[in-house]
Parts: C-alpha cells; structure tokens; sequence
C-alpha cells in the first residue's frame, strides 16, 4: 500500500462560488482522508512564498493576485496513491481540456480560475503541506 499525503486547495473562485462542501465530498467520496483543513485568506506575499517556483514564469503576477483575493481552504488529504487520485478528481488545469466529471471541468472558468489546486509530486507535497501546516500534527481517523 502507498499511503501518501498530499496538498489540496479550494481556491478563491471555489469558495466564492460556495462550492467547499461538493470538493470536499468529492474527496471523501473518493476514499480520500482529509488529515488537516482550514480556511485562510493569503496575502500577496504568502500567495508569491507558496508560488515561488512559477516566480519566472508571466503568469506569476496574475495567479498571486488571484490567489490572494479571497479566502481559500488548504487542506492535507492521505490514502493510497493520494497524488494521483486527487490530480484525477481535479481534471486538467484548462477545464476544456479535462474529462468529465472532474471538479474543473464541471466548476472552473478558466486556466487560472479552476477552483482547486493540487500537489503534482511527493516532493512537492511535502514542501506545500509544510507551507501551510507546519509542525502540525496530522490527524487520521482511520
């Protein structure tokens, strides 16, 4: 079995859209433990810190103010295989080019706009989890 941990967010535009409870729901219904959860609202220097790796990139203003525009929810999710599981709950980052069902296909506006985020590697997760829970003790239920 591989149990991994993973970051996940519910952006601005997903909790503007009041849309916490159905992304959540799809976790669990997922099989998905959600070990850690909270809502915060990022400033544009948390919002740069977290982004820091896309600093070079031209979409990097744009996304740190979207990021920082409202409150979002970060949450840890664990279970098998949670990386992947959840980077298939999510669909593509362009909500056209993400199969049905998936919470951007059936939720986002746009590329930037697409109501959740997700860890792309165990590497990451551990980076991103640690950015918003650090020293913070996972809680499993099962």
């Amino acid at each position: 079995m591989n149990t991994e941990h993973t970051l996940a967010i519910v952006k601005p535009d997903g909790v503007g859209k009041r849309l916490i409870g159905e992304v959540i729901s799809r976790y669990e219904k997922e099989g998905l433990e959600i070990v850690a959860l909270r809502m915060i609202k990022l400033s544009k220097r948390e919002a740069k810190g977290f982004y820091a790796v896309h600093s070079d990139k031209h979409f990097f203003d744009s996304l740190t103010d979207f990021m920082s525009s409202g409150p979002v929810v970060v949450a840890v999710l664990a279970g098998e295989n949670a990386i992947s599981r959840n980077r298939q709950l999510m669909g593509a980052t362009n909500p056209k080019e993400a199969a049905e069902g998936t919470i951007r296909r059936d939720f986002a506006d746009g590329i930037e706009q697409n109501v959740v985020h997700g860890s792309d590697s165990p590497e990451n997760a551990a980076i991103e989890i640690n950015y918003f829970f650090p020293g913070i003790q996972l809680v499993h239920t099962s």
